[in-house]
């Protein structure tokens, strides 16, 4: 069974507690992802996706040159680079989330996405069923 480490992409761009709103969504658009890591000092301390920029920012009125804290989930779940790839899968499955933030010792090392399990041969159907699931479902924004 594959270690996360194995599978994760290190080098991911990050935008920080100095950077706002506009910054995050231009970073997203130059990069052409959907979520952006947030840290301090290499600690992660939290996570904006698209989606997160039209509910609690566009939506609630909430200006370009807001803040990044104020449309970021806070609450964030985590995986070790120790981690197998079927725990990984199983985190996404349960929480219904596409990118999972690698962390160690508080500080974001990597992260793992929906995709990085697409390109790889599953054998195991029961993570196949978690993956389909996963693109197949949304849930509500929680906040």
């Amino acid at each position: 069974m594959e270690k996360i480490r194995e599978i994760m992409t290190e080098d991911v761009e990050c935008c920080t507690l100095l950077d706002n709103v506009y910054e995050v969504a231009v970073k997203m658009k130059e990069l052409n992802v959907g979520a952006i890591p947030i840290v301090d000092k290499k600690k992660l301390v939290g996570m904006i996706t698209d989606r997160d920029i039209v509910i609690r920012g566009i939506a609630e009125k909430n200006p370009p040159s807001s803040k990044v804290e104020k449309v970021m989930s806070e609450e964030l779940i985590t995986i070790s680079p120790d981690a197998t790839s079927r725990e990984a899968v199983q985190l996404m499955s349960e929480h219904q989330i596409r990118r999972l933030p690698v962390v160690e010792n508080g500080e974001l090392i990597g992260i793992v996405s929906l995709g990085d399990f697409a390109i790889r041969e599953l054998t195991d159907d029961q993570a196949k069923a978690a993956l389909t699931d996963i693109s197949e479902q949304t849930t509500p924004m929680q906040h």
